[in-house]
């Protein structure tokens, strides 16, 4: 029965509860111990029956319970003390506001950076991310009001998200997706003036699609996510915002349209003037198609002038150190759902195809979304120092001739949001040593230097504390989903006694992709039963959690193969695989392991957030290095599995990572947990966890890496974004125009003449004095940069590691030819060589680079 009618109803408070409204609707709850406490105060019971949901909590807690804490008045004054914080958070004098304070943006006038991702891991209960891509985004946003960024985050929000996950007897990963219910979630309905839904629309073929706003409030930023499952769109485009990764190409598109093009709307119906839009890899790369049609259509921008405004005020995030990870579209569905815009660009269908391709002449390539954000955007990176390395290394190719090592994809590694990670009694003991500032404290912050005043016993007992609550969630969770599947009597009552609250206990949790080899600690049966099971006095076990894609058969077979294990072996009190891994249990077993497995195939593994919640929780990583784990101090904060080597037989690799993995296990791991005083206390290994803690969580931090991306990404594109639009957009007019000139003239750029001051042999820190002629055609002096590039030679005769030096201008010869000059010396000894090479110059470009143009010496 359909109704004639329908009503959003909300909690119904007593006057005096009033301010747990406002504490339930902002997210700011999940990283305040007094307002999560507070709500678990409320009803414990249904506290956790309702996935630590207050907005859900509120609108379901009796009547009777609301009047009885009216009463209360020790609830009254906590959440006075909880409303008092979120206020005081949100008017405080921020970060950014003492960087930005007197700088040229003020000038120019407000700004907003606008933060694209498909995916968000906030809360438990707002399911609507899959694993590390959206908790990474949801951190950065909490860090991004931490630090008082004015940025809005701009997502999809789905119906049933991703899915829960269950096992069934054999161990195989079986998929539900529960309906999110919106209207008893942490989300508000944007709305017109006139109360009715704020909606957006976006052109398919054939249709119009229509979207209403959602508005999560993650402490001082809002994060904005479209709903397309309304009237009157059809039930094909009510799945667009149905599951995320779900579906099919044709569904993968259309979700990527409404994030990007959607979300520029979104925006601008919002009443934003965004001056830097940050895209969280390239699911959002359209957005940039949209903002060019808006500059041509609506400013009266050329194609070239649009262009060089969206690209100089874009910021793209690469997470993927593999193409198998990018998204491509085949040519003629990127022609049938977005052909338009060539139109209205004024391109060639091959010229408008061309945007997304790193080869340009292959008319039979798919359409790379990350190859149309790299060319689009001013400012890109990957997620970790070794990451970079990786993507220059694949994306060379689209700045021809230019070093692999100058290639402009620079690297800022992530971080975690400590509040959200760290348990609530080991922040405690952290703000009682070390002062409430430590969860954004820098590595050069003196308060790092007081880990050693925190007693051994007390982070020792404290963390004991952390793998009992783990291990009691465990069990409890593992009863619940063997009564779901309807499991006998006697796997209940085994599973009210798994796992051992004084043993060594090993945590693997992560998305079950193959390359991350969840299975190679079991490569050698014999021996991990050996290490398991050997010596009573130290036992070791695991606690493993995560899930395989739907469509990943691999990776549910990996599952498949631990659960088998467990079975086969007899080891289920020691192995617990457990089901629905989410935020929740994450942060359980991060606080309660003992160690933090990585075991992914190097160099695959672009970051890794994982690791670094658990360091910053006090547990050592045991891991490969790669990722994060390769910039570490791997040996005082934890253990390396290998040396980083580079392996072309899969197979070797396994044989001789695990091999190693055993060894640490037996030889260091293993006899320093159990290495106790006359206190019981495993005092060296209590200095490896003060370790981990003070090392790694002042940089591998969201704290330090949002502070990071706003000073090398968004403080340079928003002013780039001012300086360009000024004066009715002038100077990007300007830009385009000289860039135009410049590409249709460059090649016409010679080197003449290179005259060096020393024959073939010279001696460490000999000066020696080059000069150029350079025929520059119709270009001049102000237009380009000549620079000399200068290193060893490698065993193919090429420079390795070349340092570029600016030459000097000499002026023009009786020739016409440009004079440059320049003196050098090498300060080492060796085979060393140099060459020449012309730059593109212009003030308002964001690097020489830019232009993609270069020319060398012959």
């Amino acid at each position: 029965m359909q109704p004639i009618r329908t009503f959003n109803v909300s909690p119904s408070l007593p006057q005096r509860l009033e301010p747990l409204r406002k504490l339930a609707y902002n997210l700011h709850w999940d990283w305040n111990v007094e307002t999560k406490d507070l709500f678990r105060r409320l009803d414990p019971d249904l506290w956790e029956s309702s996935r630590h949901n207050p907005v859900l909590m509120l609108g379901t807690i009796s009547q009777a319970r609301l009047l009885e804490v009216v009463e209360d008045e020790g609830f009254l004054a906590q959440m006075d003390r909880a409303a008092r914080q979120l206020e005081d958070y949100l008017q405080e004098r921020t970060w950014y506001e003492k960087q930005r304070v007197g700088h040229a943006s003020d000038e120019k006038g407000q700004e907003y950076y606008a933060y694209f991702s498909a995916e968000f891991g906030l809360v438990d209960c707002l399911p609507v991310y899959s694993g590390g891509l959206g908790v990474l985004a949801g951190d950065h946003l909490k860090s991004a009001s931490d630090l008082g960024l004015p940025l809005v985050g701009v997502g999809l929000l789905y119906q049933q998200g991703y899915f829960a996950q269950y096992l069934n007897a054999d161990g195989w990963q079986q998929e539900r997706y529960p309906i999110n219910d919106f209207y008893n979630m942490t989300l508000h309905l944007e709305r017109n003036p006139d109360g009715s839904e704020l909606r957006i629309s976006v052109d398919y073929p054939g249709r119009t699609v229509y979207a209403r706003v959602w508005r999560v409030q993650v402490g001082s930023v809002p994060l904005y996510m479209l709903d397309t499952n309304i009237e009157p769109n059809n039930s094909y485009d009510h799945n667009i915002t149905d599951q995320l990764y779900g579906g099919d190409i044709d569904m993968r598109i259309h979700q990527e349209i409404m994030l990007g093009i959607g979300g520029v709307r979104m925006l601008k119906a919002l009443g934003y003037n965004i001056t830097a839009y940050h895209m969280n890899e390239g699911h959002a790369a359209f957005s940039a198609l949209e903002r060019i049609r808006i500059l041509l259509q609506e400013e009266g921008l050329s194609y070239p002038q649009a262009k060089q405004v969206v690209a100089s005020s874009n910021i793209f995030t690469t997470h993927t150190p593999v193409p198998a990870g990018i998204d491509l579209f085949p040519p003629d569905k990127m022609l049938y759902y977005l052909g338009h815009y060539a139109d209205v660009f004024g391109l060639t269908k091959e010229q408008y195809l061309a945007l997304g391709r790193e080869n340009t002449k292959d008319s039979s390539a798919p359409f790379s979304m990350a190859v149309l954000a790299l060319k689009m955007a001013t400012f890109s990176n990957g997620v970790a120092q070794l990451h970079g390395v990786v993507s220059r290394q694949m994306f060379k190719s689209l700045w021809q001739n230019v070093p692999t090592e100058e290639v402009p994809i620079k690297a800022i590694t992530n971080g975690v949001h400590a509040r959200s990670c760290v348990a609530k009694s080991t922040q405690e003991l952290y703000d009682r040593y070390l002062g409430p500032s430590w969860s954004s404290a820098p590595t050069d912050n003196p308060l790092w230097e007081r880990m050693d005043a925190i007693p051994d016993e007390e982070l020792w007992r404290n963390h004991e504390r952390c793998r009992l609550d783990m291990i009691v969630y465990v069990r409890e969770h593992l009863v619940k989903h063997l009564r779901d599947r309807g499991a006998s009597a006697s796997e209940i009552a085994s599973a009210q006694e798994v796992l051992d609250p004084k043993v060594l206990t090993i945590g693997f949790a992560r998305r079950f992709a193959t390359y991350k080899r969840a299975t190679l600690w079991m490569r050698d049966v014999e021996r991990i039963k050996r290490i398991l099971l050997a010596n009573k006095d130290r036992k070791v076990q695991f606690v493993i959690s995560g899930k395989a894609h739907p469509k990943d058969i691999p990776g549910k077979e990996l599952i498949r193969e631990i659960n088998h294990f467990i079975d086969e072996q007899g080891l289920q009190k020691q192995i617990v695989f457990v089901p629905n891994y989410d935020i929740y249990i994450s942060r359980l077993m991060v606080a309660g392991c003992d160690i933090w497995l990585n075991t992914p195939r190097r160099p695959r593994e672009a970051s890794g957030t994982s690791g670094m919640k658990a360091a910053m929780n006090g547990l050592p990583n045991l891991s490969v290095l790669d990722g994060w784990w390769d910039e570490a101090d791997y040996v005082r904060t934890g253990w390396a599995i290998g040396h980083g080597e580079m392996y072309d037989d899969p197979n070797y690799q396994d044989e001789i990572e695990a091999n190693a993995f055993y060894d640490l296990l037996e030889n260091e791991v293993v006899p320093l947990f159990y290495d106790r005083d006359v206190d019981g206390l495993p005092r060296h290994w209590v200095d490896k966890m003060k370790d981990a803690i003070r090392l790694n969580c002042p940089f591998f931090n969201t704290a330090r890496m949002v502070r990071e991306y706003a000073e090398r990404a968004y403080f340079p594109a928003s002013d780039r974004f001012h300086t360009l639009t000024a004066d009715k957009y002038a100077p990007a007019k300007e830009l385009a125009d000289w860039q135009q000139n410049l590409t249709a003239h460059w090649f016409d750029i010679k080197i003449k003449d290179v005259n060096v001051s020393s024959g073939a042999d010279i001696e460490v820190n000999q000066i020696v004095n080059v000069k150029a002629k350079v025929d520059l055609a119709t270009l001049t002096n102000n237009d380009v940069q000549v620079e000399l590039y200068q290193g060893a030679i490698d065993a193919d005769g090429g420079i390795v590691n070349g340092v570029p030096v600016v030459m000097d201008y000499q002026g023009e010869d009786k020739d016409g030819l440009s004079t440059y000059t320049v003196d050098i010396l090498y300060n080492t000894s060796g085979y060393q060589g140099l060459s020449l090479r012309v730059l593109p110059k212009h003030k308002d470009l964001s690097s020489p680079y830019e232009p993609r143009l270069i020319v060398w010496a012959q």
